[in-house]
Order: structure tokens, then sequence, then C-alpha cells
């Protein structure tokens, strides 16, 4: 009896003397009154700082002095495309991109794998792997930082016993963003584990099964079945990592402050030491534009590489 009274249709708990159309519209009124609070919060905290950030960027505005900001037009984007360090920062935020990007996603898809097996540790797996992501990233970086400390880091005590000198790590500009890659990718690889570890929950066993028939071997059952039936969490995976990486920030902060020589500074880095420490609010700006431009074109192209 109260099965048949959920399956009534809307029109059944219309009032007295109330066309359909008239609650169709009431319902459409209270659609957008409950989405209110949410595209509020959107439209804030979202949509309104990239509007002001473009406004902005085209003024000569510094923070100390907001009642003197001009307009200035291009004047921001002319300087920061003159600017030797912009291009420094973008090589050296494509080149952590490029590196981090499947180098993380490869350990996170082999402890997925590794943590995926129907074994007693498992699950004390899962929780060693996926600790270092909820560890705030300052303490992270502090604590590396004290590892790669050139004279008593354990880093380099461990290499000692193989007889290989002491390295400079965060002291070198050869050695110091790789450094921060190999941190980076320790700290972050347990959170793309864990969403390769819900796509590999979804595969059928009948299709590995069908597959030991067959005669395949594990490689070929990694290359042949759980790579195509991952493919979309794989992609989404990659850009997320991909979004990630671009907003590098705090580990050249906390570890190396930029340097040595900006061979660590990226372009948020960048985009805070002008807007923050320098207080050029119209130059941060510019940055940022161009950073977002910069994260949607890479964003779409990678989307379109995964769909072929």
């Amino acid at each position: 009896m109260a099965l048949s009274k959920l399956e009534k249709s809307p029109a059944t708990f219309l009032r007295k003397g109330q066309s359909h159309s008239t609650y169709k519209r009431q319902q459409k009124v209270l659609g957008v009154l409950f989405t209110l609070p949410a595209l509020a919060l959107m439209f804030t905290f979202l949509i309104l700082p990239v509007i002001l950030a473009f406004i902005y960027s085209l003024m000569n505005y510094n923070m100390l002095n907001p009642d003197a900001k001009t307009f200035t037009g291009l004047d921001n984007y002319i300087r920061l495309f003159q600017d030797p360090i912009f291009f420094t920062a973008l090589k050296n935020t494509l080149y952590f991109t490029v590196l981090v990007v499947p180098l993380q996603c490869a350990v996170a898809l082999l402890l997925a794998i590794l943590v995926n097996k129907k074994v007693k540790v498992a699950s004390l797996g899962r929780v060693f792997f996926f600790s270092p992501v909820v560890t705030s990233m300052v303490v992270v970086a502090i604590l590396w930082t004290f590892l790669y400390n050139v004279n008593n880091g354990l880093i380099n005590s461990a290499l000692n016993v193989f007889g290989i000198p002491n390295q400079p790590f965060l002291l070198s500009p050869d050695q110091a963003m790789n450094s921060i890659i190999f941190m980076s990718i320790w700290q972050a690889a347990g959170f793309q584990m864990m969403i390769f570890l819900a796509g590999l929950k979804d595969v059928p066993d009948t299709l590995y099964e069908a597959a030991d028939i067959d005669g395949a071997n594990a490689w070929q059952k990694f290359l042949n079945v759980t790579l195509p039936s991952i493919q979309h969490v794989t992609g989404f995976v990659l850009i997320i990592t991909t979004i990630q990486a671009f907003r590098l920030f705090i580990q050249p902060y906390v570890m190396t402050n930029g340097g040595p020589s900006d061979s660590t500074k990226t372009l948020v880095f960048m985009l805070y030491e002008n807007g923050f420490q320098f207080r050029d609010v119209g130059y941060s700006s510019a940055i940022a534009v161009v950073f977002f431009v910069v994260v949607i074109i890479t964003s779409l192209i990678l989307k379109k590489v995964l769909k072929q």
C-alpha cells in the first residue's frame, strides 16, 4: 500500500485547483532557491576572483597604496613576457609537471595493484602508503629538508655507506628541483593510489579468469585486462595530477625559497612573491591570468589526447 503511494505521479500531490503547469513552475523556483547558496559561494570564491584578477592585471596597483591604482592596459603583460624570471619559472613548472605526472601515476598504480592483493597485510599497506597524504605538506617539506641536509642528512649518511660522497641536493641548482620531485612523488602517490584502487575493485574477476584460460601471463593480463578496464580512472588521475603539479608552491617555498639561482621558482611562487612580498597586485594578477590560461589549455589538450 505504501509502495503504491510512492509510485503515484507528482500530479497526485497537486493542491485543489492548482494546475500542473503551476506546480512545475513552483518546483523550478524551489530548485533555484535551493541552489542559490551554492551558486553564491561559487561566484564569491571562484568566479569573482577570476574577474578581479583580470581587471587588476590591467592596472598599476600597489597593495600599500590601493587608492592610487591607475589603468595601464596591457603593460603588465608586456612586462611579464619581457621578464626572464617568468620564463625560468614557466620552465621549472613545466619540468616539474612533465616528470611528476607520469612517475607519480605509475608509482600510484603499482602501489594500488600491490594493496589490491588478497593478503592479510593489504589493509596495513593502504594505511602506510596513504599516511603521507594526510600529513601537512609543510611538515613533510621540513622533514625532507632535514633528510636532504648536506652534512647531517639521513640520505647522505645512507649514500656514504655505499661509498658515495655527500650530495648537495637542495643547495645545487642541478639537483634541487629533482630532489623536490622525488619528495613530492613520495608524499602524494598515496592519493592517486586510492583512486586507482577503487578502479581496480570494479574490474570483473571473470576477465582475469578468461585470461588465465587463454594462458596469459601477469604482464599480458596487466596490458590487456587491467589497463583497458581502468582507462577512464587513469584519465581522471592524469588530469587532476597535472593540475596539482602546476600548483607547485609549498615545497620550494619551505625547502629552497625558490633557489638556488631560481632553479625551483615556479609560476605560483612568482605570483606569491610579487603579490605578497613586493605588493605589486597588478603584476601578480597578470601572472595569475597567464597561469590560469596555461592550466586550462594544458587540461584541454590532455583531455583530448586521452579521448583519442
